[in-house]
């Protein structure tokens, strides 16, 4: 895969190329993300461009083919994909043109209204979570049986007990046990979000104020975006009221299931927030504080 460097230059010469009438805006730089590069677009757009993984075109592409569709029921303000870039000769991947979204990611600026962001995202996740058709993506392993990302927790685990970032291993492995014991989901494949880690929910005035990144989008079994509440929220008060506020109310099951994909995305922001400590490539420092966070309160939910 070709690597081309992405400029303001190289974004307006596309734009002119494929979408003249929007070529006269200003470009800036938003953020590089992940998968992709957010360049905004004027005041009201964004562009999108795959950049650090292989994976990134198929996920723009499904963004572009699902989202439109699916973002007019959603309460929150999402990035509705306005127009598609071809690959050329000048960037070899495609792009997308999306609307922006205003707010900080809830990395970076956490929530302090924790009964107002609860009922938010309960709302948010009651409108996305719709059974989904039998077309819709399948989701790289999440949404799916817990068991079968196994190993990678027990080798993210073990690197993590290694580098002195976890305190009780042992009641990290209790959770996880307990989850992948519970009873699978039977009910119908639901649309998922599934992605919805601190950095990808925005926030302002204290609450939760857009979703972003929808490249994982798929169809499974909801416990794995209601994991979202130990991620997001501050205490354990307030992803109670947000599981109370969802609908259907979760079973007990479900709960369970949601505590150990909780876990395992605890984890994993726990390692990449290591790496982005000590400097290592895709790391991220702001993703640590909400991850040990997050792993504290599951701990506490089995004692």
């Amino acid at each position: 895969m070709a690597h081309v460097e992405i400029t303001a230059e190289l974004v307006r010469d596309l734009l002119r190329d494929q979408h003249p009438d929007l070529a006269d805006r200003p470009v800036r730089l938003g953020a590089r993300g992940w998968d992709n590069q957010l360049w905004r677009l004027g005041a009201d757009l964004a562009v999108r461009l795959p950049w650090a993984t292989g994976s990134a075109d198929a996920l723009l592409r499904k963004e572009y083919a699902w989202l439109p569709t699916l973002a007019p029921r959603l309460p929150l303000p999402v990035p509705v994909p306005q127009r598609f870039g071809e690959p050329s000769e000048r960037f070899p991947r495609p792009w997308l043109v999306t609307t922006w979204v205003p707010g900080t990611p809830a990395d970076r600026v956490p929530v302090t209204r924790a009964r107002d962001a609860a009922e938010t995202l309960a709302t948010f996740l009651t409108a996305l979570h719709r059974p989904a058709p039998g077309s819709a993506p399948a989701g790289r392993g999440r949404g799916g049986p817990l068991a079968d990302h196994a190993e990678q927790f027990a080798a993210g685990l073990a690197d993590a007990t290694e580098r002195g970032l976890i305190d009780d291993p042992e009641a990290v492995r209790a959770v996880w046990h307990d989850a992948v014991t519970a009873p699978r989901w039977t009910g119908p494949a639901r649309w998922l979000h599934a992605d919805l880690h601190p950095a990808n929910v925005l926030t302002a005035d204290g609450t939760f104020c857009g979703v972003i990144d929808f490249g994982d989008l798929c169809a499974g079994d909801p416990a794995y975006d209601l994991a979202a509440g130990w991620l997001l929220l501050p205490d354990d008060d307030s992803t109670d009221h947000f599981h109370a506020a969802y609908r259907p109310t979760p079973d007990t099951a479900t709960l369970r299931r949601a505590r150990g994909w909780a876990a395992a995305r605890a984890l994993g922001g726990i390692l990449i927030g290591d790496a982005g400590v000590h400097g290592r490539p895709g790391g991220k420092p702001t993703w640590g504080p909400p991850a040990h966070a997050a792993l504290r309160r599951l701990v506490a939910t089995l004692h």
